[in-house]
């Protein structure tokens, strides 16, 4: 039986290159993306409006999975954004904007499709987190601490589905060459890590087996120290 796979914000950037690598090694697709319309790819799947701030979207999108396919497989949480909140000039309506879309939603995604994880009987969830979730480099709090969250919400994932052989990765990259890294990074885009690079780490590990589960990747266009 072939496998089902979620995708948040996979119209473009990261989540479509974790689409289009999953499609080309034989998974079922579910895309979730703010504007059906947009999405431009070469291969089928049950496209869904999913907007994140909506506190019914990610129940109505499990639904209409389970609708489709009768199954998950597989859960990519790849939707977010990245603001400048800083603690001098950051707005509630801005860190709240962030927290809603980078760990409210999420949450409420996982909520709802942990049920049918769990039946899977080796489901995967992967956590599109960043290294802003690992160290504080800047002065963007805000963002920093909703990826804090976002980490800590895939160990809860792996804590709570454990024994149903559900698995849950945060993938935690530094600058990945998209719209979200124009006008932010200080690297030329070729510099970067390649959305398909990461969509590469997300196939290879949620193919892992069970006994080999890997609970973060740090993944880095240059060197850092992270510890």
């Amino acid at each position: 039986m072939q496998k089902v796979a979620m995708i948040s914000g996979a119209s473009r950037g990261i989540g479509l290159a974790i689409a289009t690598e999953l499609s080309r090694r034989g998974y079922l697709l579910s895309l979730g993306v703010r504007d059906p319309s947009a999405l431009i790819c070469r291969f089928d799947a049950l496209v869904f409006p999913y907007e994140a701030r909506d506190t019914n979207a990610g129940r109505r999108w499990v639904e209409a999975t389970i609708e489709r396919f009768g199954h998950i497989d597989v859960l990519v949480s790849n939707a977010g954004i990245c603001k400048h909140i800083s603690l001098e000039d950051g707005t509630d309506e801005l860190l709240e904007e962030t927290l809603d879309i980078n760990v409210k939603a999420p949450f409420r995604l996982i909520q709802a499709a942990l049920p049918h994880l769990r039946r899977a009987g080796g489901a995967r969830v992967v956590q599109i987190a960043s290294l802003s979730g690992k160290r504080v480099k800047n002065l963007n709090a805000g963002y920093q601490m909703s990826k804090h969250a976002a980490i800590a919400l895939t160990h809860a994932v792996r804590r709570a589905g454990w024994d149903d052989g559900l698995r849950a990765t945060a993938i935690c990259p530094g600058f990945v060459n998209t719209e979200m890294a124009t006008g932010i990074a200080d690297l030329d885009p070729e510099a970067m890590t390649q959305p398909e690079d990461i969509a590469r780490l997300v196939a290879n590990t949620i193919e892992m087996p069970n006994s080999a589960s890997v609970a973060e990747i740090l993944v880095n266009c240059r060197h850092e120290d992270l510890f």
